[in-house]
């Protein structure tokens, strides 16, 4: 199966035309955030997610981890696809999926190690899909994604093993790994921010690469 390709920290409505025309089924918009890239405002996720024309997914990176301020920030988006890349610390995802219907939840994983298995399969049973991704959210400045680097993609592959949902592969991801990368853990999306971009923004032949050796033309 040929993995879903998301484009992740799209800083434009330019920008996500490209990812678009290039073959993305989803476009990630990235909101405020402790560390990492493509950090946009609520208003510029607003405007890009309004012209992205349906079935393409518009995931709303989000950091906030109580359930109210999650609806607060969906609310000033729009999009149609709620990121998480914290874990929740007040409310549940039943509470989102009432207040929100119809808007698709992914949880990010952060691949540390065993526990990390654990962690997906537990919350795998409450939300759509599940995104896999380098990071460490126990650091004083909490790394919550767009690190550049890979994890212990043995350990993703244990998790999309042992749960139901979809997973997405994150986290280092560039045109000379993602075969090695897909061969391994076999997910159902592949997620990529500065494998696709130079100096910070989105390269079209970068990506047209990247296509190429993911669809094996």
């Amino acid at each position: 199966m040929i993995p879903r390709i998301k484009i992740c920290c799209i800083s434009s409505i330019e920008e996500a035309r490209t990812a678009i025309d290039s073959g993305a089924s989803a476009i990630g918009l990235v909101g405020s955030m402790p560390s990492g890239p493509g950090v946009i405002s609520d208003d510029l996720i607003y405007q890009i997610a309004k012209t992205v024309p349906p079935p393409i997914g518009t995931f709303l990176l989000t950091s906030e981890t109580s359930v109210s301020e999650i609806i607060s920030h969906h609310q000033r988006t729009q999009t149609n696809t709620i990121q998480l890349v914290d874990a929740l610390s007040s409310g549940t995802y039943a509470e989102l999926r009432n207040i929100l219907p119809g808007i698709k939840l992914v949880q990010v994983i952060h691949v540390i190690n065993e526990r990390s298995v654990d962690e997906a399969i537990e919350i795998s049973e409450q939300v759509d899909a599940i995104l896999l991704d380098s990071g460490d959210p126990n650091l004083a400045v909490k790394e919550l994604g767009g690190t550049g680097r890979t994890h212990n993609w043995k350990l993703s592959r244990k998790i999309r093993d042992s749960v139901k949902i979809p997973v997405y592969l994150a986290g280092g991801l560039k045109a000379e790994n993602i075969r090695q990368a897909i061969d391994i853990v076999q997910p159902f999306g592949i997620d990529l921010c500065s494998g696709v971009r130079t100096n910070g923004k989105l390269d079209r032949e970068k990506l047209n690469i990247f296509m190429r050796v993911v669809l094996n033309r």
